[in-house]
């Protein structure tokens, strides 16, 4: 489980494909090389799966595309938010933190625990 909150970003959509550059880095840094990324941005997901659509995303994309290459398997797919309302309070709690926050562990961080 991961949260990280950042700079503001230039669009959301730019603060999701920011966030899963992150989360597959993650992943590659703890060396789990068969890894399933979830969002609930459908845009995301039609992004990634069609690159030629988004030549403004095309710098990110081409991260994205060495990532996935460093992994066995990966797949990226999408999960309406309303089915992962867990993954959303986390998302909105790391967002309401007044300094910069990382956090990548198998246990809830407190702050997200009081939150929930």
């Amino acid at each position: 489980m991961g949260a990280r909150n950042t700079r503001v970003s230039q669009s959301p959509l730019h603060s999701e494909i920011e966030a899963l550059i992150w989360g597959m880095k993650c992943m590659r840094n703890l060396r789990q090389l068969t890894v399933t990324f979830a969002t609930d941005c459908s845009q995301l997901v039609k992004m990634v799966s069609e690159p030629e659509e988004r030549p403004a995303f095309a710098s990110y994309l081409e991260d994205i595309k060495v990532l996935q290459s460093s992994f066995h398997s990966s797949e990226l797919i999408h999960i309406p938010r309303t089915h992962n309302s867990r993954a959303d309070s986390l998302a909105r709690s790391a967002r309401k933190q007044p300094c910069f926050v990382v956090h990548m562990d198998a246990e809830l961080p407190v702050w997200f625990t009081e939150s929930i």
